[in-house]
């Protein structure tokens, strides 16, 4: 592992982490966190996810809810301020929101400090759960130094120098667990034309952030590998992906738990293998399908470009 690639990565990621907690009254702006880091934003918070072990914008609201449990411990503001500032438009959404993460409502949560036999289960607990062990403190002092995750459990990683891949692609805007229907249209054309071919590979290719992106924005494709001399009914777009190194590793499992996959494999294994990102597009390979296949032994290859 190279000393400096590990800095760049975690330098990167503290960068972040410091902006959300220093800031917890402004909106969190995740484009500017990215662009703080020197990343894309869809890279970007993969990576911070995967060494935080929360997204930036998960970091930002459990520490304004950490802040109101504190403000209802320590302050008499009423509980509507303390909803406002923690980002709530209400008090029915603030006090769901607290009763989810403290069993109990916050006026409960405020009247257990007076009380020689509090109702809460946790009263004096403003603190919740979080791997990185980055929590509200009133009164901050000294460096912000997350516990980032350092890639312990096994992940296998193997780098490939790729030749481009010339890709038939349908394009889908919408929520990215719905891109099925892309692959649908995709099949109704590629099938005609003669595309499914040995050794044709269906991918997928991701391009925005569903952080900082609407989900009725993003935006991604369904694609199988074509020849370069083959012509692509009109229906279909040509899209390629650069030769060049990449870094595979395989997913086997329902499509749901990709996102964790995604995350160790950015947060985890990226920062310690000495390797740097490439701009450019990471994509999933299919290596066969939820038709003919159980969905514990589906099989997704998942490769991001590297310098």
């Amino acid at each position: 592992m190279k000393p400096e690639t590990r800095s760049f990565y975690e330098l990167a990621v503290q960068r972040a982490v410091e902006r959300v907690v220093t800031d917890l009254d402004g909106a969190l702006d995740l484009q500017a966190l990215a662009r703080i880091a020197a990343l894309s934003p869809f890279h970007f918070h993969r990576i911070f996810r995967g060494m935080v072990g929360e997204t930036p914008l998960e970091l930002h609201r459990r520490l304004r809810l950490e802040r109101a449990a504190w403000q209802l411990l320590n302050d008499d503001l009423p509980v509507t301020t303390v909803a406002f500032a923690a980002g709530y438009e209400t008090h029915e959404s603030f006090t769901r929101a607290f009763r989810l993460h403290y069993d109990c409502s916050p006026s409960e949560f405020r009247q257990s400090r007076d009380l020689t036999a509090p109702t809460c289960a946790s009263p004096f607990r403003t603190g919740l759960a979080a791997r990185s062990g980055i929590h509200f403190e009133p009164e901050r002092s000294g460096p912000i130094d997350p516990q980032f995750t350092r890639g312990e459990s096994v992940m296998n990683v193997e780098i490939k120098d790729m030749n481009e891949m010339r890709v038939a692609a349908v394009e889908h805007v919408g929520p990215y667990n719905r891109i099925s229907e892309a692959f649908a249209r995709l099949g109704q054309l590629a099938g005609p034309a003669g595309l499914f071919r040995p050794g044709a590979k269906m991918l997928a290719i991701y391009h925005d952030d569903p952080e900082t992106t609407p989900v009725s924005e993003l935006h991604s494709e369904a694609g199988i590998t074509v020849p370069s001399d083959t012509k692509l009914p009109p229906e279909l777009r040509e899209k390629r992906l650069p030769a060049g190194r990449y870094a595979c590793t395989t997913h086997q499992g329902p499509y749901e738990g990709l996102g964790d996959t995604w995350a160790r494999f950015m947060g985890e294994w990226l920062p310690k293998s000495g390797n740097r990102m490439k701009d450019g597009s990471s994509f999933e390979i299919y290596r066969n399908t939820p038709e003919n296949t159980p969905k514990d032994e589906l099989e997704t290859e998942l490769c991001i470009p590297l310098e």
